[in-house]
């Protein structure tokens, strides 16, 4: 029997037991899917992410004190001060001190990041106001208990109302809303719809937190961002004596790292979907089995008229390697469908299709195919005939 002829034989198989065949598939068309759209999530939100940090510059520089129990400590105005001694390098310095609090405007409560920073950080970071204002340097002097929020707060504490001139409390202390943020990407949940800020030296007091331990810094331009670095490191190093207890890194090595955690969370994630496919895999081997047993008469005769073995054994393989290839290409239409309508059709995220997360999946469902059906064959193949025609 011929390669043509025994295909033709298994499409008539899978095609004669429509309702086992799918439902042998499944196993697979999930398995697939589940990959396919966990690396589509995984990736999106890279995605997302490394747009934003790429749409804040490429002259940005990121200051994080690591170091806890040092007698040493750099204050705000230290840094302040060094950075306006090299304002020929350094452009700008924002200090960041950031918080989950409870906000309660009314019978109306949510938590929500809360950031003390100065004026600097609406131009550091590009968030500017659509109404109001943003906080001041008189606000961080005089403490003054004001604050800056973003869309999906002002919509979820002040619905209908302009939330400019209202009151809120903050962890219990009431606070004036001075500016509504812009909204961005066109989201009511974004993250940085979701927050509040707030002055620095209002956030240190009300988090019982003196010390800040994180800095943003604009360098003059992208091309001394590496000297700036350099000199921040050296400045650090004289002051804490120890480099270990700082960290200095700018958006390049930022995106690196995320690099590096989101490929290991892809390859984590598409693992932890894969385990279905192998899941299915032993469903087939399962299935085909019992349909050997099923079918031992028809091999029998078959064998009786002069059937080799390799044919009955590559008419089985085929059947299998066909179950699971329809199943890859049912799974990775079912993934790509999720991608657009759930994924991106909800906005959850970037929709990201990954061509070599689809071929490798595909590739794999084709595999058990072979793993998983070429016992069930040679199971059938090694049937005495004698014995098969005697099978009731």
């Amino acid at each position: 029997m011929g390669f043509i002829q025994a295909f033709k034989m298994a499409i008539k198989s899978i095609v004669s037991n429509k309702g086992r065949s799918f439902l042998t598939m499944l196993g697979v068309i999930i398995g697939v899917g589940a990959v396919i759209t966990a690396v589509a999530f995984a990736q999106g939100s890279t995605s997302s992410i490394t747009d934003s940090i790429k749409g804040l510059g490429s002259n940005l520089i990121n200051i994080s004190i690591t170091g806890r129990g040092s007698n040493r400590q750099i204050t705000y105005e230290q840094l302040q001060k060094y950075a306006d001694e090299n304002s020929d390098t350094i452009s700008l310095l924002a200090p960041t001190v950031s918080n989950s609090m409870t906000l309660k405007a009314g019978t109306l409560s949510r938590t929500v990041t809360v950031i003390g920073t100065s004026e600097e950080y609406e131009y550091i970071k590009s968030k500017h106001v659509s109404s109001g204002r943003y906080i001041t340097s008189f606000d961080n002097d005089n403490k003054l208990k004001t604050a800056v929020i973003g869309t999906a707060v002002a919509n979820d504490l002040f619905a209908g109302v302009n939330p400019v001139g209202q009151t809120m409390k903050i962890n219990g202390q009431e606070f004036k809303v001075i500016g509504l943020l812009q909204e961005t990407d066109g989201s009511q949940d974004s993250g940085d719809d979701d927050q509040v800020i707030i002055p620095v030296t209002v956030a240190q007091r009300i988090s019982r937190n003196g010390t800040i331990r994180n800095f943003t810094i604009q360098a003059a331009d992208a091309e001394q961002v590496d000297a700036v670095m350099e000199n921040i490191k050296t400045y650090l190093t004289s002051v804490y004596g120890d480099e270990d207890l700082f960290n200095v890194m700018n958006q390049a090595e930022i995106l690196d790292t995320l690099s590096s955690i989101t490929d290991t969370l892809t390859v984590v994630l598409a693992g932890i979907s894969a385990i279905s496919l192998v899941v299915g895999g032993i469903g087939i081997m399962n299935i085909m089995l019992v349909s050997v047993t099923e079918r031992t008469r028809e091999i029998g005769i078959r064998k009786a008229i002069g059937a080799k073995r390799r044919s009955i054994l590559v008419q089985f393989l085929i059947e299998a390697v066909m179950m699971t290839g329809l199943g890859g290409l049912l799974g990775i239409l079912i993934g790509v469908s999720i991608i657009h309508f759930i994924i991106g059709g909800l906005n959850i995220t970037t929709e990201v299709y990954s061509p070599f997360w689809m071929m490798l999946s595909f590739s794999i469902s084709l595999g058990e195919g072979v793993l998983f059906g070429i016992f069930p064959a040679y199971k059938a193949a090694s049937l005495n005939p004698i014995e098969a025609l005697r099978f009731e």
